[in-house]
């Protein structure tokens, strides 16, 4: 019997059997050679041999952070020599810094052998301790972009350093006229003086800074810097086309300040209220408690009436077509609250931003709302600097261009003269990752690094210091940019020594360790300061008129805005960002055009949603899109996403999705303007929208619950509505009646608590749950279709148009301003859950400590569960979106898979799945708390969405540890804003809603 028993000795011996042999090749063809399967050895530029693709099975290679993962295996190292801080299995944790296009981030990045898999907010920082933005934690996917530029590029061909470096020296060393540097906002200040060494070489140079978004107006009424606004000492917030929750200059960083004055508890019954004026229905006029659409050629009178009732002493005059009583009311709390007020304006109108610096000096905001000591330097771009510069490019003048984080070509109003410039310029260098409109026109691309990938330091408010270090090494044959202007410096230092000579400057004491502190915390908060606030803007004054004027009678005001996942475009080929739904549409891939259903209805338009139109700006340019009809959008007023439009391969995932709608934006007495009348015309066409949701009121269920303050104060026990079950003995609670056996819960009791006053809805929790989990994208057609894949979504709710007695029929109808509320929706883990009664095969099943779990390899795809979840949150594997071609990213590239979770398991076609509560996290936590012999403190374990969230809005915890938060938390709002979804239905959630409060006027 022994003799007939074989044994494998080892993987040399086993890639020699024809058996494997035969399944090898049928399964991976292209990593074996052409020829007999008996281990020949391929030609010179074959493929890879078996033998080294078994090496790469039979061990674990850092293949990322040595190099592009298309180049041949050349070594395969074995574990025994293994990197010292790399455990096989254990997650390394660093921390660096996520800013791009005013979006800052203090985080943490997650990685498992050398692969960045996650972002998590870093808690040291002073500035952004609670969460991240949705941007943030998508960027994780970005660096294996397969779509980033692997060499340099010269003339458009595929380069080596050596050859760009001597190009470089070359035409230097000859150039004539203006040298510029032309880039988005830089907050390194160590950046900065290394542009500034670099140009001080030249005769005339000039760093150029300008912003897609811009902010140039702000920065010309305050000193050329953004003033430290802080929302947390604000009773009374009056915010006029600032979006300061969603994309407005450090949304993260308010969002976190904002929210500390709108929490309710039993020792805190005061919360701050909001006033908000705008165009569009934006995510902070979705919080608002009192929001006033209006038109942007109104935006000048009503801060202009703003001012006089608060700088003149007066009352505020009545502006034509805007809410008197809105605004009287908004002018009433400004001046009772004068110290703890403050007014803010996302205008780029220069005397509307001289209007509001005045109401806030008058206010007494300065030293209070307004920290005067740490103003922000996020926004820095110079409208009037950059159109000087393209006037210069085109009268011939500018012997050479540098861009850096910079598109003009794309995203700049006068795109078209930026690339007619460029055609008179003897050097263009760009250091783009990827082929993007403006690298397409330059002569030389020096490809950057991406951010996880650097090292640099961020000054992002005064005072407040961070460092960016890399987590991985360069995939592809890219160079920092920092380093290249040192190479063509001369300086043969590189960029991280560079940094750290620049930071002997503010760390005190010993260098080495205060450096290898700050480099550990990734922040350093002792004061210090790196940035100069030189001031190059000429000053705002207060004018008769602004840069945006009143439109003719009946003509279409058009406005263009950033979405919060999107935003200006830069990121616009992540597949995550595209597919996350906008927070007010619940639209994903692509832009279309907003407008008021009145106004489409009209006898005028005769619109209906998915109608294209063809919407021609004041500049002769035109674009096609579908219509979206968007209640609170301003009447006579249309509204178009930017950052949308691109037609380069290089950008596959954004390719061809929406139009390109920075031609709204115009150049008005050397400022841009975003809004600009436009016509509008039917062409015929139809193009469904992408929406993930389309019903848009709770038909008057108690899906969410609302109220005011004032009853809140009044009476807390009578601001949440229970449900109650009519029975012969008269109306008793739903949890009185029951089918199931109650569970019993011996150790742990898992729950979460999600407060809706506290969520404004911004989607981070989404992406973050994304990245955790997974969750695969799975494009437009299939969203269409209803299958979409996230386990997280948020649920947005319009008031409904009010009728006496009730109109079911027309409650699905939202009012036109309407009130918004936002509800974090995901599998609520029911106690006595619905899916696990009816699954034949028990894949759905409840854990010993109240988690509803799935089994996965169970799976049988019958999909009873999900029609019997009252909830809606389970998602079918319609096909194996994991392998996806499409999308590149996570999908069938063997690169974008490097950012899959080894803890989570990858779902097949056929499976269910949904929200698990992280059971990788909870099972980790309480495994390490096991091994120190103790039980998991409160806080250690927390799930993705929870610990994503800039504003707290979601608790989890153990509900068995009555010192635990959430059982804190559940015993003080019991009875008062606790609440569960359906609560009829006596599934028993294990997820509590808390009621949402309005501090109404």
């Amino acid at each position: 019997m022994q003799d007939r028993i074989k044994y494998w000795k080892g993987i040399e011996e086993l890639e020699n059997t024809p058996e494997f042999a035969k399944h090898a090749h049928n399964e991976f063809p292209e990593f074996l050679p052409v020829g007999e399967a008996s281990g020949e050895e391929p030609s010179e530029g074959g493929k890879t041999r078996r033998r080294d693709f078994l090496k790469l099975l039979g061990f674990s290679v850092a293949a990322v952070s040595l190099a592009s993962c298309e180049a041949p295996v050349r070594k395969a190292i074995p574990y025994l020599n293994k990197p010292v801080d790399v455990e096989p299995g254990v997650a390394n944790w660093y921390a660096t810094t996520y800013y791009l296009n005013g979006d800052y981030n203090s985080i943490l990045v997650k990685t498992r052998e050398a692969r960045p898999i996650k972002i998590e907010p870093n808690p040291t920082s002073a500035l952004t301790p609670l969460g991240t933005s949705s941007r943030a934690q998508a960027s994780v996917l970005s660096v294996y972009d397969n779509n980033r530029l692997r060499t340099p590029l010269l003339k458009g061909k595929e380069a080596t350093w050596e050859q760009v470096d001597k190009e470089i020296a070359s035409r230097l060393g000859s150039v004539s006229g203006k040298v510029a540097i032309v880039s988005s906002t830089v907050i390194s200040p160590s950046t900065k003086q290394l542009i500034n060494e670099f140009g001080s070489r030249f005769g005339n140079f000039e760093h150029v800074v300008y912003d897609a978004n811009s902010s140039s107006a702000l920065l010309s009424a305050n000193n050329g810097v953004v003033p430290g606004y802080d929302f947390s000492q604000a009773n009374i917030i009056v915010s006029v086309n600032a979006d300061f929750l969603g994309t407005w200059l450090a949304p993260v960083i308010f969002a976190k300040q904002y929210i500390q004055n709108r929490k309710l508890s039993a020792e805190k019954k005061d919360m701050s209220r909001h006033y908000q004026f705008e165009t569009i229905m934006s995510l902070t006029g979705a919080n608002a408690d009192i929001r006033v659409p209006i038109k942007p050629s109104d935006e000048f009178a009503v801060v202009s009436a703003l001012h006089s009732a608060i700088v003149g002493g007066g009352s505020a005059a009545n502006v034509a077509g805007i809410d008197a009583k809105s605004l009287a009311n908004a002018v009433r709390d400004l001046k009772a609250n004068s110290g703890k007020a403050l007014v803010v304006s996302g205008s780029n109108d220069p005397s509307v931003q001289a209007m509001v610096a005045a109401i806030n000096n008058a206010l007494g905001a300065n030293g209070t709302t307004i920290d005067t000591a740490s103003p922000y330097f996020v926004k820095q771009g110079n409208d009037a600097q950059m159109i000087r510069l393209i006037n210069e490019m085109n009268n011939g003048s500018v012997g050479a261009v540098f861009f850096y984080n910079a598109n003009p070509a794309y995203d700049h109003p006068l795109a078209d003269k930026v690339a007619e410039g460029l055609k008179k310029v003897g050097l263009k260098v760009t250091f783009a990752e990827r082929l993007d409109e403006t690298a397409a026109l330059a002569d030389i691309v020096a490809p950057d690094h991406n951010f996880l990938e650097s090292w640099n330091d961020f000054e992002p408010k005064k005072g407040y210091l961070s460092l960016a270090q890399p987590v991985l090494s360069p995939i592809f044959t890219t160079r920092q940019m920092q380093d290249s202007l040192l190479t063509w410096s001369g300086n043969s230092n590189s960029y991280y020594e560079y940094l750290r000579n620049n930071w002997r400057k503010v760390i005190t004491g010993d260098f080495n360790q205060g450096w290898e502190k700050a480099v550990h915390d990734g922040v350093l908060q002792n004061g210090s300061s790196m940035l100069a606030t030189s001031n190059t803007f000429t000053a705002a004054t207060i004018g008769s008129a602004g840069i945006t004027k009143p439109a003719a009678s009946g003509a279409i005001e058009a406005v263009l805005y950033e979405k919060v996942a999107i935003g200006n475009g830069a990121e616009a080929n992540n597949p995550w960002l595209q597919e996350m739904a906008d927070p007010i549409s619940k639209a994903t891939w692509g832009n279309y055009v907003a407008m008021p259903r009145s106004m489409a209805e009209s006898d005028a338009f005769k619109i209906t949603q998915g109608d294209v139109v063809k919407v021609t700006f004041a500049n002769g340019k035109a674009i096609e899109l579908p219509v979206l009809i968007q209640p609170g959008q301003a009447q006579g007023t249309v509204s178009i996403a930017m950052g949308y439009g691109r037609e380069l391969d290089s950008m596959p995932v954004a390719k061809g999705v929406g139009a390109n709608a920075y031609p709204i934006a115009t150049v008005v007495n050397n400022a841009i303007s975003y809004s600009s009348p436009v016509k509008i015309e039917k062409t015929g066409a139809t193009s469904e929208i992408a929406q993930m949701q389309t019903h848009h009121t709770i038909m008057d269920r108690l899906v969410v619950q609302e109220n005011t303050l004032a009853n809140y104060i009044k009476n807390p026990k009578e601001v949440t509505e229970y449900i109650r079950i009519a029975t012969h003995d008269g109306p008793v609670k739903p949890s009185t009646i029951s089918l199931w056996d109650d569970y019993e819960y011996k150790n742990h009791h898992w729950g979460m608590v999600i407060d809706l006053n506290s969520c404004i809805g911004c989607g981070a929790c989404t992406i973050s749950c994304q990245a955790e989990n997974n969750i695969p994208v799975v494009g437009k057609a299939e969203v269409l279709m209803r299958r979409e894949m996230h386990w997280m979504r948020i649920d947005r709710y319009y008031s409904a148009v009010e009728h006496e007695p009730k109109d079911y029929a027309t409650m699905e109808d939202p009012a036109e301003n309407p009130s918004v509320i936002f509800q974090p929706m995901l599998c609520q883990h029911c106690n006595h859950a619905p899916c696990e009664t009816v699954c034949p095969v028990a894949a759905t099943m409840h854990s010993s400590e109240g988690i509803n779990q799935m089994a996965y390899n169970r799976c049988v795809g019958t999909r009873y569960c999900a029609n019997n979840c009252p909830y809606k949150v389970r998602r079918f594997n319609w096909f194996a979106y994991a392998n996806n071609d499409k999308f590149d990213y996570n999908m069938n590239n063997d690169l974008g898979k490097f950012v899959l979770n080894p803890d989570v398991t990858v779902r097949g076609r056929g499976v269910m799945e949904k929200c698990s509560f992280c059971v990788q996290r909870v099972q980790l936590g309480k495994l390490e708390a096991k091994r120190e012999n103790r039980r998991p403190k409160d806080g250690e374990i927390v799930t993705a969405c929870a610990q994503s969230c800039p504003t707290e809005a979601i608790i989890f915890g153990d509900m068995k540890d009555p010192e635990s938060r959430i059982s804190k938390t559940l015993a003080r709002e019991q009875g008062e804003r606790a609440f569960h979804v359906l609560e009829e239905l006596n599934v028993q959630p294990n997820i509590t809603y808390l009621t949402k409060i309005r501090n109404l006027a």
